[in-house]
Protein backbone atom coordinates (compact mmCIF):
# COMPACT_ATOMS: atom_id res chain seq x y z
CA UNK A 1 0.00 0.00 0.00
CA UNK A 2 1.31 3.36 -1.14
CA UNK A 3 2.06 5.71 2.10
CA UNK A 4 0.17 8.83 1.67
CA UNK A 5 2.63 12.25 2.46
CA UNK A 6 0.76 15.35 3.91
CA UNK A 7 2.04 18.73 3.38
CA UNK A 8 0.60 20.29 6.89
CA UNK A 9 0.33 24.49 6.83
CA UNK A 10 -0.29 25.46 10.40
CA UNK A 11 0.84 23.52 13.58
CA UNK A 12 -0.98 25.38 16.22
CA UNK A 13 -3.80 23.69 18.60
CA UNK A 14 -5.90 22.29 15.66
CA UNK A 15 -2.64 21.61 13.46
CA UNK A 16 -1.45 19.21 16.54
CA UNK A 17 -4.14 17.27 16.68
CA UNK A 18 -4.47 16.49 12.95
CA UNK A 19 -0.61 15.15 13.25
CA UNK A 20 -1.74 13.16 16.52
CA UNK A 21 -4.44 11.64 14.37
CA UNK A 22 -2.74 11.22 10.70
CA UNK A 23 0.05 8.62 12.98
CA UNK A 24 -2.57 6.64 14.02
CA UNK A 25 -3.06 6.25 10.31
CA UNK A 26 -1.18 3.39 8.91
CA UNK A 27 -1.27 4.43 5.64
CA UNK A 28 -0.56 8.00 6.07
CA UNK A 29 2.52 10.24 7.15
CA UNK A 30 3.29 14.17 7.51
CA UNK A 31 6.16 14.60 5.19
CA UNK A 32 6.43 18.50 5.25
CA UNK A 33 5.57 21.19 7.79
CA UNK A 34 5.55 25.54 8.04
CA UNK A 35 4.69 27.02 10.84
CA UNK A 36 5.38 30.62 11.48
CA UNK A 37 5.92 30.99 15.03
CA UNK A 38 9.29 28.65 15.92
CA UNK A 39 7.87 27.39 19.20
CA UNK A 40 5.04 25.69 17.45
CA UNK A 41 6.89 24.03 14.14
CA UNK A 42 9.72 22.94 16.79
CA UNK A 43 6.64 21.33 18.57
CA UNK A 44 5.11 19.84 15.39
CA UNK A 45 8.45 18.78 14.40
CA UNK A 46 8.98 16.55 17.76
CA UNK A 47 5.44 14.95 16.70
CA UNK A 48 5.97 14.54 13.33
CA UNK A 49 10.10 13.53 13.72
CA UNK A 50 10.34 12.53 10.10
CA UNK A 51 8.65 15.48 8.49
CA UNK A 52 10.97 18.24 6.81
CA UNK A 53 10.09 22.06 8.17
CA UNK A 54 9.34 24.84 5.79
CA UNK A 55 10.18 28.35 6.46
CA UNK A 56 7.01 29.42 4.63
CA UNK A 57 4.34 27.92 2.87
CA UNK A 58 5.09 27.96 -0.49
CA UNK A 59 8.77 26.85 -0.03
CA UNK A 60 6.42 23.50 1.24
CA UNK A 61 4.65 23.34 -1.97
CA UNK A 62 8.25 22.44 -3.59
CA UNK A 63 8.47 19.16 -1.33
CA UNK A 64 8.60 16.32 -4.00
CA UNK A 65 5.98 13.41 -3.25
CA UNK A 66 3.29 15.36 -1.57
CA UNK A 67 -0.20 13.24 -1.88
CA UNK A 68 -2.61 16.26 -0.44
CA UNK A 69 -2.43 19.66 2.13
CA UNK A 70 -4.06 20.18 5.27
CA UNK A 71 -4.40 24.15 5.83
CA UNK A 72 -4.86 24.59 10.10
CA UNK A 73 -3.73 27.86 10.20
CA UNK A 74 -5.86 30.61 11.36
CA UNK A 75 -9.12 31.46 9.93
CA UNK A 76 -8.59 34.58 8.31
CA UNK A 77 -5.56 33.12 6.50
CA UNK A 78 -7.66 29.73 4.81
CA UNK A 79 -8.74 31.94 1.10
CA UNK A 80 -5.28 33.62 0.76
CA UNK A 81 -3.69 30.17 0.84
CA UNK A 82 -5.89 28.14 -1.17
CA UNK A 83 -5.95 31.02 -3.82
CA UNK A 84 -1.67 30.73 -3.44
CA UNK A 85 -1.96 27.32 -3.53
CA UNK A 86 -4.08 27.15 -6.65
CA UNK A 87 -1.48 29.03 -8.51
CA UNK A 88 1.29 27.23 -7.31
CA UNK A 89 0.38 23.43 -6.88
CA UNK A 90 -3.10 22.68 -6.89
CA UNK A 91 -2.64 19.01 -4.39
CA UNK A 92 -5.90 17.77 -2.78
CA UNK A 93 -7.27 20.00 -0.09
CA UNK A 94 -8.08 19.34 3.62
CA UNK A 95 -8.95 22.74 4.99
CA UNK A 96 -10.00 23.44 8.58
CA UNK A 97 -13.01 25.95 9.00
CA UNK A 98 -14.49 28.33 8.74
CA UNK A 99 -13.14 28.07 4.53
CA UNK A 100 -13.42 32.67 5.12
CA UNK A 101 -13.84 35.46 7.58
CA UNK A 102 -15.51 38.18 5.33
CA UNK A 103 -18.65 38.14 4.04
CA UNK A 104 -17.69 39.73 1.33
CA UNK A 105 -15.71 37.16 -0.15
CA UNK A 106 -18.60 34.37 -0.67
CA UNK A 107 -18.51 35.10 -4.36
CA UNK A 108 -14.45 35.03 -4.08
CA UNK A 109 -14.76 31.46 -2.18
CA UNK A 110 -17.90 30.27 -5.19
CA UNK A 111 -14.94 31.45 -7.71
CA UNK A 112 -12.37 29.61 -6.18
CA UNK A 113 -13.95 26.21 -6.17
CA UNK A 114 -14.96 26.68 -9.60
CA UNK A 115 -11.55 26.76 -10.72
CA UNK A 116 -9.71 24.38 -8.52
CA UNK A 117 -8.75 21.38 -10.49
CA UNK A 118 -8.59 18.78 -7.41
CA UNK A 119 -10.71 17.55 -4.69
CA UNK A 120 -11.44 19.83 -1.35
CA UNK A 121 -12.83 18.75 1.65
CA UNK A 122 -13.55 20.64 4.57
CA UNK A 123 -12.50 19.94 7.74
CA UNK A 124 -16.10 19.57 9.60
CA UNK A 125 -15.18 17.15 12.17
CA UNK A 126 -18.41 17.36 14.39
CA UNK A 127 -20.08 15.07 11.54
CA UNK A 128 -17.46 12.26 12.74
CA UNK A 129 -18.24 12.65 16.54
CA UNK A 130 -19.42 8.60 16.66
CA UNK A 131 -22.93 9.77 18.81
CA UNK A 132 -23.69 12.02 15.90
CA UNK A 133 -22.95 10.18 13.15
CA UNK A 134 -25.34 7.35 14.68
CA UNK A 135 -27.84 10.28 15.38
CA UNK A 136 -27.16 11.34 11.75
CA UNK A 137 -27.65 7.44 9.98
CA UNK A 138 -30.65 7.00 12.17
CA UNK A 139 -32.54 10.42 12.93
CA UNK A 140 -35.01 10.19 9.71
CA UNK A 141 -36.18 6.55 11.17
CA UNK A 142 -36.70 7.50 14.34
CA UNK A 143 -38.52 10.54 14.03
CA UNK A 144 -40.20 9.83 11.18
CA UNK A 145 -39.38 13.51 9.37
CA UNK A 146 -37.23 15.89 11.67
CA UNK A 147 -39.92 18.76 12.18
CA UNK A 148 -37.74 19.98 14.73
CA UNK A 149 -33.50 20.65 15.97
CA UNK A 150 -31.70 21.66 18.65
CA UNK A 151 -28.30 22.01 18.64
CA UNK A 152 -27.06 22.76 22.35
CA UNK A 153 -23.12 23.36 23.35
CA UNK A 154 -22.57 24.21 27.00
CA UNK A 155 -18.33 24.27 26.82
CA UNK A 156 -15.27 25.87 28.21
CA UNK A 157 -14.26 29.62 27.22
CA UNK A 158 -12.11 30.00 23.95
CA UNK A 159 -8.47 28.39 24.83
CA UNK A 160 -5.69 30.94 23.58
CA UNK A 161 -4.14 30.43 20.37
CA UNK A 162 -0.70 31.67 19.27
CA UNK A 163 -0.63 35.76 19.18
CA UNK A 164 -4.11 35.98 20.31
CA UNK A 165 -5.84 35.39 16.69
CA UNK A 166 -8.79 34.05 18.18
CA UNK A 167 -10.22 36.61 20.75
CA UNK A 168 -10.56 39.30 17.89
CA UNK A 169 -13.94 39.19 15.15
CA UNK A 170 -11.42 40.58 12.31
CA UNK A 171 -9.65 37.25 12.52
CA UNK A 172 -11.97 34.51 13.94
CA UNK A 173 -15.43 35.94 11.45
CA UNK A 174 -17.00 35.75 14.73
CA UNK A 175 -18.12 33.06 17.50
CA UNK A 176 -21.16 32.15 15.36
CA UNK A 177 -18.70 31.78 12.70
CA UNK A 178 -15.67 30.62 14.00
CA UNK A 179 -17.43 28.38 16.41
CA UNK A 180 -20.90 27.53 15.20
CA UNK A 181 -19.87 26.89 11.73
CA UNK A 182 -20.42 23.52 12.77
CA UNK A 183 -23.36 23.34 14.02
CA UNK A 184 -24.81 25.24 11.30
CA UNK A 185 -23.26 22.33 8.74
CA UNK A 186 -24.68 19.68 11.47
CA UNK A 187 -28.46 21.51 10.69
CA UNK A 188 -27.85 21.41 7.11
CA UNK A 189 -26.52 17.53 7.22
CA UNK A 190 -29.11 16.20 9.52
CA UNK A 191 -31.91 17.99 7.88
CA UNK A 192 -30.75 17.64 4.13
CA UNK A 193 -32.52 21.11 3.60
CA UNK A 194 -31.37 24.58 3.24
CA UNK A 195 -32.44 27.35 5.58
CA UNK A 196 -33.89 30.34 4.47
CA UNK A 197 -34.27 32.75 7.34
CA UNK A 198 -32.13 32.94 10.45
CA UNK A 199 -33.16 35.18 13.62
CA UNK A 200 -30.03 35.00 16.69
CA UNK A 201 -29.79 37.10 19.96
CA UNK A 202 -26.16 37.05 21.02
CA UNK A 203 -23.35 38.72 22.94
CA UNK A 204 -20.21 38.67 24.87
CA UNK A 205 -21.80 37.92 28.75
CA UNK A 206 -18.84 36.68 31.00
CA UNK A 207 -15.12 35.51 29.33
CA UNK A 208 -12.12 37.54 28.31
CA UNK A 209 -13.78 40.96 29.49
CA UNK A 210 -11.03 41.56 31.95
CA UNK A 211 -8.38 40.82 28.93
CA UNK A 212 -6.56 43.22 26.68
CA UNK A 213 -4.16 42.52 23.83
CA UNK A 214 -2.84 45.95 22.56
CA UNK A 215 -4.93 48.33 24.17
CA UNK A 216 -7.97 46.26 22.65
CA UNK A 217 -10.70 44.33 24.55
CA UNK A 218 -11.68 40.39 22.93
CA UNK A 219 -15.40 41.44 20.87
CA UNK A 220 -15.66 37.84 20.98
CA UNK A 221 -19.19 36.50 21.66
CA UNK A 222 -19.63 33.82 24.38
CA UNK A 223 -23.65 33.10 24.62
CA UNK A 224 -26.36 32.49 21.78
CA UNK A 225 -29.49 31.53 20.44
CA UNK A 226 -29.85 31.08 16.91
CA UNK A 227 -33.17 30.16 15.29
CA UNK A 228 -33.13 28.68 11.59
CA UNK A 229 -36.27 28.16 9.64
CA UNK A 230 -35.69 25.51 6.78
CA UNK A 231 -37.18 25.84 3.12
CA UNK A 232 -38.97 21.93 4.15
CA UNK A 233 -40.59 23.55 7.01
CA UNK A 234 -38.78 22.55 9.87
CA UNK A 235 -37.24 24.54 12.47
CA UNK A 236 -33.50 24.07 13.99
CA UNK A 237 -31.86 25.98 16.95
CA UNK A 238 -28.87 26.50 18.49
CA UNK A 239 -28.41 27.30 22.24
CA UNK A 240 -24.49 27.89 22.65
CA UNK A 241 -22.86 28.75 25.75
CA UNK A 242 -19.54 28.99 26.76
CA UNK A 243 -18.94 29.50 30.42
CA UNK A 244 -20.84 26.03 31.52
CA UNK A 245 -17.94 23.69 31.38
CA UNK A 246 -19.07 22.16 34.22
CA UNK A 247 -21.60 20.04 32.71
CA UNK A 248 -21.52 16.25 32.19
CA UNK A 249 -21.78 16.70 28.24
CA UNK A 250 -20.64 19.41 26.36
CA UNK A 251 -22.71 18.66 22.94
CA UNK A 252 -26.66 17.20 23.27
CA UNK A 253 -28.87 16.96 19.42
CA UNK A 254 -32.32 16.30 19.51
CA UNK A 255 -34.24 15.48 16.59
CA UNK A 256 -38.31 15.41 17.08
CA UNK A 257 -40.56 14.05 14.28
CA UNK A 258 -44.16 12.54 14.23
CA UNK A 259 -42.46 9.33 14.98
CA UNK A 260 -40.38 10.15 18.11
CA UNK A 261 -37.13 11.70 19.29
CA UNK A 262 -33.56 10.72 18.93
CA UNK A 263 -30.70 12.55 20.85
CA UNK A 264 -27.22 12.74 21.11
CA UNK A 265 -25.15 13.82 24.21
CA UNK A 266 -21.10 14.30 23.22
CA UNK A 267 -19.04 14.74 26.64
CA UNK A 268 -16.04 17.51 26.15
CA UNK A 269 -12.32 16.73 26.04
CA UNK A 270 -11.70 13.86 28.20
CA UNK A 271 -8.03 15.94 29.67
CA UNK A 272 -10.35 18.65 30.94
CA UNK A 273 -12.34 16.05 33.37
CA UNK A 274 -11.57 16.49 36.72
CA UNK A 275 -9.64 13.19 38.03
CA UNK A 276 -11.72 13.14 41.68
CA UNK A 277 -14.95 12.51 39.59
CA UNK A 278 -13.54 9.19 38.43
CA UNK A 279 -13.34 8.03 34.87
CA UNK A 280 -14.66 10.39 31.74
CA UNK A 281 -18.40 10.19 30.58
CA UNK A 282 -19.45 8.38 27.85
CA UNK A 283 -20.91 9.54 24.15
CA UNK A 284 -24.85 8.35 24.62
CA UNK A 285 -28.00 7.99 21.99
CA UNK A 286 -31.33 7.93 22.97
CA UNK A 287 -33.99 6.74 21.22
CA UNK A 288 -37.51 7.82 23.21
CA UNK A 289 -40.57 7.06 20.31
CA UNK A 290 -44.26 8.01 20.97
CA UNK A 291 -45.82 4.85 20.80
CA UNK A 292 -45.18 3.01 22.63
CA UNK A 293 -43.60 4.67 24.93
CA UNK A 294 -40.08 3.54 26.64
CA UNK A 295 -36.50 5.54 25.90
CA UNK A 296 -33.57 3.61 24.82
CA UNK A 297 -29.91 4.39 25.80
CA UNK A 298 -27.11 3.21 24.39
CA UNK A 299 -23.27 4.81 25.29
CA UNK A 300 -20.86 4.90 22.10
CA UNK A 301 -17.56 4.28 23.71
CA UNK A 302 -14.06 5.42 21.63
CA UNK A 303 -11.20 3.61 21.53
CA UNK A 304 -8.90 5.35 23.92
CA UNK A 305 -5.74 5.88 21.76
CA UNK A 306 -8.46 7.54 19.27
CA UNK A 307 -9.91 9.50 22.05
CA UNK A 308 -6.57 10.53 23.48
CA UNK A 309 -5.42 11.81 20.00
CA UNK A 310 -7.91 14.92 19.82
CA UNK A 311 -10.25 16.60 21.84
CA UNK A 312 -13.21 16.56 19.55
CA UNK A 313 -14.42 12.49 20.77
CA UNK A 314 -12.51 10.77 18.05
CA UNK A 315 -14.05 12.64 14.74
CA UNK A 316 -10.65 14.06 13.84
CA UNK A 317 -9.61 10.59 13.55
CA UNK A 318 -12.51 8.85 11.80
CA UNK A 319 -12.32 12.27 9.31
CA UNK A 320 -8.44 11.32 8.25
CA UNK A 321 -9.59 7.73 7.89
CA UNK A 322 -12.65 8.70 5.02
CA UNK A 323 -9.87 11.76 3.71
CA UNK A 324 -7.76 8.72 2.72
CA UNK A 325 -10.14 6.64 1.55
CA UNK A 326 -10.95 9.56 -1.09
CA UNK A 327 -7.55 10.05 -1.85
CA UNK A 328 -7.14 6.17 -2.97
CA UNK A 329 -10.09 6.22 -5.18
CA UNK A 330 -12.20 4.66 -2.95
CA UNK A 331 -15.19 7.04 -1.91
CA UNK A 332 -16.14 10.72 -2.78
CA UNK A 333 -15.59 13.97 -1.02
CA UNK A 334 -18.08 14.08 2.11
CA UNK A 335 -17.32 17.69 3.00
CA UNK A 336 -17.75 19.74 -0.26
CA UNK A 337 -16.49 23.38 -0.61
CA UNK A 338 -20.52 24.72 -0.91
CA UNK A 339 -21.21 22.66 2.30
CA UNK A 340 -18.06 24.52 4.12
CA UNK A 341 -19.46 27.91 2.57
CA UNK A 342 -23.20 27.78 3.20
CA UNK A 343 -21.92 26.93 7.38
CA UNK A 344 -19.91 30.15 7.17
CA UNK A 345 -22.95 32.16 5.17
CA UNK A 346 -25.31 30.60 8.16
CA UNK A 347 -22.98 32.36 10.25
CA UNK A 348 -22.25 35.51 8.77
CA UNK A 349 -26.41 35.64 9.11
CA UNK A 350 -27.10 34.82 12.62
CA UNK A 351 -23.72 37.48 13.49
CA UNK A 352 -25.84 40.08 11.53
CA UNK A 353 -29.31 39.15 12.92
CA UNK A 354 -27.90 39.30 16.32
CA UNK A 355 -26.28 42.74 15.86
CA UNK A 356 -29.32 44.74 13.91
CA UNK A 357 -32.05 42.50 15.71
CA UNK A 358 -33.42 41.94 12.43
CA UNK A 359 -34.72 38.49 10.62
CA UNK A 360 -32.26 38.01 8.06
CA UNK A 361 -33.48 35.93 4.86
CA UNK A 362 -31.05 33.59 2.86
CA UNK A 363 -31.42 32.42 -0.32
CA UNK A 364 -32.20 28.48 -0.15
CA UNK A 365 -30.51 27.85 -4.05
CA UNK A 366 -27.59 30.00 -3.27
Amino acid sequence: MKILNYGVIGCGMMGQEHLRNIALLPGARVAAIHDPDEIMAATAKAMAPNAVVYDSAWDLLDHPDLDCLLIASPNHLHLAQMEEIAARRPLPLLVEKPLYTDPGDAARIATFGERYPAPIWVAMEYRYMPPVAKLIEEAQVATGGIRMLTIREHRFPFLRKVGDWNRFNRNSGGTLVEKCCHFFDLMRLILRDEPVRIMASAGQEVNHLDESYGGEVPDIWDTAYVICDFAGGARAMLELCMYAEGATFQEEISAIGPRGKIEARVPGPGRFWPSHLGAPPVAQVIVSPRQPKGPSSVEIPVDPTILAAGDHNGSTFFQHARFERMLRGEGAVEVTLRDGAQAVAMGHAAQESAETGRVVTLDPGA
